[in-house]
């Protein structure tokens, strides 16, 4: 069994928190005019130190480390995401950067930014709940709703061409009742090219008796995408954004349906990215459903049978005995160019050939 690694007493090398927009840190050198020794004693010390990065990790390959109440994930000494763990609702990641460090998740809530809508403040970057658990809602933020509690970290590895963070999380209502727990991990890959790659899997445990994930549209692996990526804008006015389906469903076509992937892309910074999310055979219900919107939000569900298909309500209800579990695979691309250009398609062929490795 995986010892839990307790969190460090005192952050470690404190850093400035990512602003809105692209995160861009300098590699400049500092200007001495002191004579060509001094000048050349600083730019050997600045050569060695160009080997890590401000966090005094190394600039390359996958590096985590806890600062500021988060777990930071470098890429070759830039900045990708941080896991936010401590004092919400559940656990999430933010930012999400791209190749070129465009920020592809909405800021609002974890920050105000201009030109952004507010709505459903439960939507937090990239996270992962579902809104009926045993009937407690642990995906919305109402008064009524559930939480889900970090307790500890399971793994938190940096490498070469990966970096692997895991944890164990509880399931709570709002009065505390525990209802069960997961066990997450994130594997950060090493940039090549122009993508991003990370691997999600979620395993939930039933461990205070029989868990009933209920049947409804709000859930479950879900993404929030920049606002300028959306097909609809504010007041219904036309976005440049656009999703499509495995299946060749587009845009607002894709919700309810089923599909062994969706990419959502649109401009961002006056470029074309986008991220596409690729289900798991091995996951339940697979090809799942997806609870994809034209206003951002990015999720599938693999429960919502009611909503999505206008079966009788439960229908989409997945039990888990009591003591058992079962466990959901996703790989999230964040790429540049659009899906044609991203090949979506091939990168899927090829996490299947992976996965089929893994059996």
């Amino acid at each position: 069994m995986t010892m839990p690694i307790p969190a460090p007493e005192r952050e470690r090398n404190p850093l400035p928190r990512p602003g809105v927009g692209r995160y861009v840190e300098s590699s400049m050198p500092p200007r001495f005019p002191y004579g060509s020794i001094a000048a050349a004693f600083v730019a050997l010390v600045f050569a060695a130190g160009c080997a890590t990065s401000r966090s005094g990790t190394p600039a390359n390959g996958v590096h985590l480390f806890e600062t500021n109440n988060v777990i930071r994930v470098e890429l070759d000494g830039k900045l990708f995401t941080e896991y936010h763990f401590r004092d919400v609702t559940r656990p999430f990641l933010y930012p999400l950067l791209g190749p070129g460090g465009e920020a592809l998740t909405r800021h609002w809530p974890q920050e105000e930014a201009p030109d952004e809508e507010h709505d459903h403040p439960h939507h937090h970057s990239l996270w992962f709940a579902h809104g009926d658990v045993n009937g407690v809602d642990l995906w919305s933020e109402s008064e009524k709703a559930g939480r889900t509690v970090h307790q500890y970290f399971l793994e938190q590895k940096s490498g070469a061409d990966t970096g692997v963070l895991a944890t164990r999380n509880e399931w709570r209502a709002k009065d505390g009742k525990l209802l069960g727990h997961d066990e997450r991990t994130f594997t950060f890959h090493r940039p090549t090219g122009s993508e991003r790659v990370l691997d999600c899997s979620f395993t939930i445990f039933a461990s205070q008796g029989e868990m009933v994930l209920g049947d409804t549209k709000e859930g479950t692996f879900a993404i929030r995408i920049a606002e300028s990526m959306r097909v609809m804008q504010p007041k219904n006015v036309p976005g440049q954004g656009h999703m499509l389906s495995s299946r060749g469903d587009k845009d607002g076509e894709i919700w309810g349906k089923r599909a062994e992937w969706v990419d959502y892309t649109g401009p961002v910074e006056g470029h074309t990215m986008g991220i596409a999310i690729l289900d798991d055979p091995r996951n339940p219900r697979y090809p799942t459903w997806w609870h994809a919107r034209d206003y951002g939000l990015f999720a599938a569900n693999p429960f919502g049978w009611h909503d999505f298909e206008k079966r009788e309500k439960g229908a989409g209800d997945l039990k888990i005995p009591a003591n058992g579990s079962i466990t959901f695979h996703y790989r999230v691309i964040l790429h540049a160019g659009d899906t044609h250009q991203a090949r979506i398609a091939q990168r899927f062929a090829e996490y299947l050939q992976e996965v089929k490795g893994k059996k």
